[in-house]
């Protein structure tokens, strides 16, 4: 009898799959980097069709690493990252142009001239959704603008749009052969045009943006059985039963599934999501309102989101792109070298500010700079940026709550770097709780899909294996953190209102 889940996780950096077990423990797993690609600044891309190759290899080899093989697996569950926009032809499966990553800011002219005629929020009373390049709508409208022929073809009915979990789930169930093209609510919840009240694609929007919608996929609950896996053939007859964004999948497996429970999630970004049951409840502090799941044949329910562009990515940046490190692993040993940052602050405002500042125009900072200042500092300013900005959205959360968090519960790659969470905690002045197994990104998609057949029998079960593993308890005197935080406000006060028409020449991104 089946007693595993496969689940796939299609993250911003890679790919993933991980079998799961009856118990939510780790059988087997494997994982594929894709590039990342940027023409220009401001401008993030991935290769669909290279996801889509990492996706079987990753399938095949973390169902072979669990010694298990198709007729173990009782369903597959698929999370992404979600706003990442790729539009394909329906008749060939080739993308008609790479896919505009959720850290993409190209759009941003379009945006700053529909938010100065409507105001930043004229949509954000249907979509929960500020006006902004981070979600998925202007993304399709680019390429329909400046793919050439795409708009005619998309108003033919010849092109599709998805998400990465569209995508990989159209080519999962057999592509131009049958494959079914649909979301699930919490993805459809980051396009911009989706209405949170019902739960469908709004003609309003799609007229907004000149988005046809016989491009979009159809709008299911999290956890149902969508068809089933045509390829790759080692998993050809598994169900694929369960869809979440990212975010929500981590929320869900850190089974935070009522209103006033919560999580931070430490990857790319950071993302600190908050219940809030059956009810849709506005943020008044900088916060986005989205699905959090939806189970078949039951109400929606919604969470409250503080969402962080640059947190893991700075740490690849680091990397990649000024060479202090050799792997992502080294970052803590070098921060752990030295004893604070030695004054200096890291905004890592690549693609803006997100919450709770929505503010376009800043840029990346690193300010405070002296001759004392090495680049042991530099990493330690990195892993610091990262728990300044969660108190932010966490002030944020408060101040909507009208009550403080007591504790906060944290998962993602980063949470493995103690000394993070150290400060993490210092920072917040409240217990950080790492659970025992971190990836519950990838164990929330198999959680909704072992449901949906029911590998599971309800949340109360998936709630008994969630298990503590370490609880960072804060440190840090309260005059030494209320300092810390203050010169770290004022280092995002340095990088807001940078980007004017002279750097907007620079970036070409005037149009």
């Amino acid at each position: 009898m089946p007693d595993c889940v496969i689940a796939l996780d299609q993250g911003t950096t890679s790919t993933r799959a991980i079998v799961f077990d009856h118990a939510g423990a780790i059988a087997g797993s494997a994982q594929q980097e894709h590039r990342q690609i940027f023409p220009r600044a401001g401008r993030v891309e991935h290769d669909p069709v290279e996801i889509w190759r990492n996706t079987c290899k990753v399938l095949t080899a973390a169902l072979a690493a669990s010694g298990q093989d198709a007729v173990a697996i009782a369903a597959v569950g698929v999370t992404n990252q979600r706003e990442t926009a790729i539009v394909w032809d329906r008749a060939t499966g080739e993308p008609v142009h790479n896919a505009l990553v959720w850290q993409d800011t190209r759009t941003q002219p379009r945006i700053d001239r529909l938010a100065a005629r409507l105001g930043v929020d004229a949509f954000a009373e249907r979509t929960g959704l500020p006006l902004a390049t981070y979600f998925s709508a202007s993304k399709i409208a680019w390429i329909l603008d400046n793919v050439e022929g795409a708009r005619e073809r998309a108003e033919r009915g010849d092109l599709l749009f998805g998400t990465p979990d569209s995508w990989l789930v159209w080519n999962l169930t057999g592509g131009v052969d049958g494959g079914i093209h649909v979301t699930d609510v919490t993805n459809a919840s980051r396009t911009l045009l989706m209405d949170l009240r019902t739960l469908d694609w709004a003609d309003d929007l799609l007229e907004v943006w000149g988005i046809p919608r016989a491009m979009l996929p159809e709008i299911r609950s999290s956890s149902e059985v969508f068809g089933e896996v045509r390829e790759p053939a080692e998993l050809a007859g598994v169900p694929i039963a369960g869809i979440l964004g990212d975010q929500q999948a981590a929320t869900f497996g850190q089974t935070a599934f009522e209103a006033g429970e919560s999580k931070n999630t430490y990857g790319t970004g950071n993302f600190l999501l908050v219940g809030t049951g059956t009810e849709i409840i506005r943020s008044r502090a900088g916060l986005i309102t989205t699905v959090a799941y939806r189970r078949a044949g039951e109400p929606a329910h919604y969470a409250l989101e503080g969402s962080i562009a640059v947190t893991g990515s700075l740490v690849q940046w680091l990397r990649d792109n000024l060479g202090i490190i050799s792997s992502s692993q080294e970052v803590e040993v070098l921060a752990a070298s030295v004893a604070d940052n030695g004054g200096a602050y890291f905004v890592p405002a690549f693609s803006g500010l997100f919450a709770p500042y929505w503010r376009p125009d800043a840029r990346g900072a690193l300010v405070g700079m002296t001759r004392y200042v090495t680049k042991a500092h530099i990493a330690r300013a990195a892993l610091e940026a990262t728990a300044f900005q969660t108190r932010d959205v966490i002030e944020a959360v408060v101040a909507d709550a009208g009550r403080p968090l007591t504790e906060l519960r944290v998962d993602g790659g980063m949470t493995r770097n103690d000394l993070l969470m150290q400060f993490q905690a210092d920072i917040l002045g409240i217990p950080v709780v790492r659970p025992t197994v971190v990836e519950t990104t990838a164990l929330g998609a198999a959680y909704a899909a072992g449901l949906a057949v029911g590998l599971w029998s309800d949340l109360g079960e998936l709630r008994a294996q969630w298990h503590e593993d370490v609880r960072f308890e804060p440190r840090m005197d309260s005059d030494e953190r209320a300092r810390r935080y203050r010169q770290w406000k004022k280092a995002v006060g340095k990088s807001i209102d940078w980007v004017d028409d002279d750097a907007r020449i620079l970036m070409g991104t005037t149009g």
